[in-house]
């Protein structure tokens, strides 16, 4: 869900920034690469999309998914939800 809440928020600030109807597309870097935001987003920012990337798979790739659930505990979890609102309260300025 982070990674969805980062694209729509990415995508709202597109078409606040350029009036446009924002791409459909689903990565994060491109996103904030056409919307204007990578060049001034913060590193931590930049290396929460990287993070945030991988996470938006489609359900016809269950093993990769499921490699991926068993990285996820609590913790980092909680960090990524923490760092994702963060970035969209960033992005809302």
């Amino acid at each position: 869900m982070c990674h969805q809440s980062v694209e729509k928020i990415l995508k709202a600030y597109y078409y606040a920034s350029t009036k446009d109807t924002p791409p459909y597309i689903h990565s994060l870097s491109r996103l904030a690469e056409r919307s204007g935001l990578l060049i001034g987003l913060s590193e931590d920012f930049l290396n929460l999309i990287d993070e945030l990337e991988p996470l938006n798979i489609e359900s016809r790739y269950p093993s990769y998914k499921e490699m991926l659930m068993r990285s996820l505990n609590e913790n980092k979890c909680k960090e990524l939800s923490n760092n994702t609102l963060s970035l969209i309260l960033c992005c809302g300025k």
